[in-house]
């Protein structure tokens, strides 16, 4: 078989399947509430905050000495307990605003409620998420 011809096979068996393909991170997610200031980056400005509340605080291993900071990333719900996500393909985009407000982190990432409500149906879960720096 040619190499061509491989390649459209694979590639059919991939579309027939409707394999997902993870293109980014896998970790966890869990929701925070406000009061979210003061932050780790802004302080108390509420210009920091993006419009439709979507922000996140991150964990230890995501926070890179503050330089996280401004970082936007895309993430969507995966799975967890009892079915948690709204849609599996849905994504949003967020944009950290703090470090992780609790010691130890309860997730790699934490979603303020409005980011969290966006992609899960129960916002005490714990979710497993896939996320990729925009």
């Amino acid at each position: 078989m040619d190499l061509l011809r491989f390649n459209f096979v694979l590639i059919s068996i991939f579309s027939l399947a409707k394999i997902n393909l993870v293109l980014g991170d896998i970790g966890t997610a869990t929701s925070y509430n406000p009061p979210y200031t003061p932050t780790k980056c802004g302080g108390n400005r509420n210009d920091q905050f993006p419009a439709g509340n979507l922000f996140v605080a991150v964990s230890e291993g995501l926070w890179d000495n503050g330089a996280a900071c401004g970082r936007r990333y895309r993430l969507r719900c995966l799975s967890g307990n009892n079915k948690p996500c709204r849609d599996i393909g849905t994504t949003i985009d967020v944009r950290v605003v703090d470090f992780c407000p609790r010691r130890p982190c309860p997730s790699t990432i934490v979603l303020s409620s409005d980011a969290f409500a966006a992609i899960s149906r129960n916002p005490d879960a714990k979710i497993n998420i896939e996320y990729i720096q925009i």
